[in-house]
């Protein structure tokens, strides 16, 4: 008998996002307007501590657009983890600055302090750190070190919708965050991002960018762009935020029972939690040892039903758009972690027997190699 495939993420979309999209479309403003407003006020105290948010049409977007409204441009280094989706360097590259890479640390995944440290330039503009997979970065320690030097910290949030450290929720600890609305998110707008903002200043200045230079209509003050964010989009999103707290809660304790299941099998390194973090597991990624994780992957799929997803194969530094950054650049923790980490199942709609069923794919997987 076949058994049903386990995808790796489920986008979920119900009646309300129905109701809100349906009286967008009936009001007549589909464009950028009063829900965009409303829904950057409402984003903002679920997530920033009422932080002053801006609306755009991707993550990606927001990053550059933050990044550019922050002062960074030609001349300037932004050091940057490698092991990361490549829109975080893009977003750097984009504005004329220079992306460093540096390695990251073993457990979480994030920047590594200490290679952080030893990165800095008299160029050095700034620091962009990513909360990835769901777990805030080395929070303290690289704070600690923008201050040293005066650099400014730029919060790659687009995982970690209601992460925090010590209380502190992510999107509220540098000079701007951005957050991905992405279908594949913990929530999502079906498509865009959020740029929430340390100043009201910078905050206008992102606002000026995402709509042609301009608040006031024909009024241009600067060159910008086309990035704003709809309100047939923002409807959605605002449908969703009225969830998000529920479906974090339900892959926190999904988790958990990976954990418990996956945590005493050889060979797995289940993902760790730092103390006073909270994460918020946009993704549940292993370590599989010993060069067994791509056919580790392709028998859970094809034997077992379970997708998974690799995040990320190619580390930034070795992409052929950002190779040029960085030649011959070695960092073993990034290319370590490249070959070994696997994203299983952990989304909201995973029903008890589909954890049972995960968990008994990767064991028997597992025992198979050894």
């Amino acid at each position: 008998m076949t058994v049903e495939f386990i995808p790796p993420a489920k986008p979920i979309v119900g009646d309300l996002e129905r109701e809100y999209v349906d009286r967008v479309l009936r009001s007549g403003m589909i464009a950028q307007g009063p829900e965009v407003a409303t829904f950057e006020r409402e984003f903002a105290t679920h997530f920033a501590a009422g932080r002053p948010t801006v609306a755009v049409n991707s993550g990606t977007s927001g990053q550059h657009l933050g990044l550019l409204a922050a002062g960074v441009g030609a001349g300037d280094e932004v050091i940057v983890p490698s092991f990361t989706f490549a829109a975080t360097a893009n977003s750097v590259a984009l504005t004329g600055a220079t992306p460093v890479f540096v390695d990251i640390e073993p457990d979480t995944f994030t920047l590594d302090p200490d290679a952080v440290r030893a990165a800095i330039t008299p160029s050095t503009k700034g620091i962009m750190p990513v909360h990835l997979y769901g777990h805030p970065f080395m929070v303290d320690e690289i704070l600690a070190i923008a201050e040293e030097h005066g650099l400014d910290v730029y919060e790659d949030a687009a995982q970690a919708h209601g992460a925090s450290w010590n209380g502190r929720p992510v999107g509220t600890l540098g000079t701007f965050a951005m957050f991905s609305l992405y279908p594949t998110k913990n929530m999502t707008s079906g498509e865009g991002g959020m740029v929430t903002c340390s100043t009201d200043e910078l905050a206008r200045n992102v606002r000026l960018l995402r709509n042609q230079g301009m608040e006031t209509q024909y009024a241009n003050e600067v060159i910008g762009f086309n990035a704003r964010m709809t309100d047939v989009h923002a409807a959605i999103g605002r449908a969703q935020l009225t969830k998000v707290d529920g479906w974090t809660s339900q892959r926190q304790r999904n988790a958990e029972v990976l954990d418990a299941g996956l945590a005493s099998i050889p060979g797995i390194t289940v993902p760790v939690v730092r103390e006073g973090a909270v994460h918020v597991y946009h993704q549940y990624t292993i370590r599989i040892s010993d060069g067994e994780r791509d056919r580790f992957r392709d028998v859970l799929k094809n034997e077992h039903g379970v997708g998974s997803g690799v995040y990320y194969p190619i580390p930034n530094h070795r992409l052929p758009s950002l190779s040029g950054f960085a030649p011959n650049l070695e960092l073993p923790e990034t290319e370590r972690a490249a070959a070994e980490v696997l994203s299983l199942p952990v989304h909201p709609s995973l029903a008890p027997s589909d954890l049972e069923r995960i968990i008994a794919g990767v064991t028997a997987v597992a025992r198979a190699g050894a």
